[in-house]
């Protein structure tokens, strides 16, 4: 893990909702969008309410529309996050966003170019929130930055910027779209910008937001554009992600799925507690990969364990499913709660001591008694997070005394003599 890059700070939100920071010294941030109808108030209120609930620290809207732009004081006045307004083609809408209190615009140079327009967009987000002023996110994606209905311009663009690098004549672009629009903004003496530089390609991403964050100090918001479904969706996103976050480089990220965007709230977070970026709420959850020296149904415990603890474990504990005795005794001596399995049954410890072995039916209901007690004792200040108090001695998987070792090799030796 690489320190990470300091940049500008911007503040996101209001009194109500809260200030969210993004960038300087401030945590990095999990940032979604609703999949619905801004619109439909309702729904979009519900589908914030379901995101806040999740753990966003920021949810963006869609406004293509006026109707999208005049709904939003409604939602407003309903949520409790910073509300961003997403604005393309329209730069009316970012004009009727502000007007109506969002905490946030973002803005396409691919698709907003003309200086007139975002120089109007740029005094209205400065004039804001009684004056003090509201963010503008500058995203420049893969697919709107290159020109593409002048095909002679887009021919000279990419043959003026092409280099020896994979990526060189995008990466070039990128950045040249980026300082060109970045320079209405400073001319206007406006500095509270935040940059994103998406692609569906992980290793482009990685490359342009490690070349921009050489070039400006701005906060990077991170992410991996249309990066398909949830199930190949999130190896792509987490590659390009994590190698950026590991390095240093990143402020706010979101995780983009073609699924319900909880889960890119719950992905984005387990990542930055994964790096020790963001201190980790609820339990920690450990579990045996398949093996077959599985003895009970570990998956179905799995993940019976993980919705019981989602729903009534608070504190960051570290709760370990082990299906055998091989590994079950080290990640039960790692782990606050624990439990391995042998013989369709399960026992179970708590920081170290033993406190039970029952039958695999009753594995799930025992395990979140001793879990809500350890969380009990913890919130009383009777017990400490990774606190271990005893070295546990795994049982013998072979006989009653020693390891089992001398038997299996003395094993070996009878059948080699014969």
């Amino acid at each position: 893990m690489q320190k990470r890059r300091v940049t500008r700070q911007i503040r996101v939100g209001d009194d109500r909702t809260g200030i969210v920071r993004i960038g300087g010294d401030a945590p990095v941030s999990v940032q979604t969008m609703t999949a619905g109808y801004t619109y439909d108030v309702d729904r979009c209120v519900a589908e914030i309410h379901k995101l806040t609930a999740a753990g966003a620290d920021i949810v963006r809207v869609a406004v293509p529309e006026k109707k999208d732009t005049a709904a939003l004081p409604e939602i407003l006045a309903q949520t409790t996050v910073p509300i961003v307004a997403d604005v393309h083609f329209h730069f009316q809408r970012a004009l009727e966003a502000v007007e109506a209190g969002v905490h946030k615009i973002r803005l396409n140079p691919g698709n907003i170019s003309d200086r007139s327009q975002v120089v109007e967009v740029i005094r209205a987000c400065q004039a804001a929130n009684a004056g003090k002023g509201i963010p503008i996110r500058v995203g420049v994606n893969e697919g709107s930055i290159i020109e593409r209905k002048d095909k002679q311009k887009r021919a000279k663009e990419l043959g003026a910027f092409f280099s020896d690098h994979k990526h060189g004549y995008l990466l070039a672009i990128m950045i040249a779209k980026l300082e060109e629009y970045l320079d209405i903004f400073y001319e206007e003496d406006f500095y509270d910008v935040c940059i994103s530089a998406k692609s569906m390609d992980a290793t482009i991403v990685i490359d342009a937001y490690t070349e921009i964050s050489k070039r400006f100090d701005h906060p990077l918001h991170l992410g991996v554009t249309h990066a398909g479904p949830k199930e190949t969706g999130c190896i792509r996103s987490v590659v390009a992600l994590g190698t950026l976050l590991a390095n240093g480089i990143g402020d706010t990220i979101r995780i983009s799925y073609a699924s319900d965007p909880v889960y890119e709230v719950e992905d984005g977070l387990e990542l930055l507690w994964s790096l020790g970026l963001r201190e980790r709420k609820g339990a920690e959850l450990i579990a045996c990969p398949t093996c077959g020296r599985i003895q009970v149904d570990l998956f179905t415990l799995t993940q019976g364990v993980r919705k019981t603890l989602a729903e009534h474990i608070d504190v960051p504990m570290k709760v370990a499913v082990m299906g055998c005795v091989v590994n079950g005794p080290g990640e039960a001596e790692g782990a606050d709660v624990a439990v391995f399995a042998g013989d369709r049954k399960g026992i179970i410890y708590v920081q170290g001591e033993r406190v039970a072995t029952v039958p695999e039916s009753e594995i799930l209901d025992r395990l979140l008694v001793e879990c809500r007690s350890f969380q009990a004792k913890v919130l009383a200040g009777e017990a400490r997070l990774g606190e271990k108090k005893v070295d546990i001695v795994p049982p013998d998987p072979i006989g009653e005394l020693g390891s089992g070792w001398e038997k299996m090799a003395a094993a070996r030796l009878t059948v080699e003599g014969q």
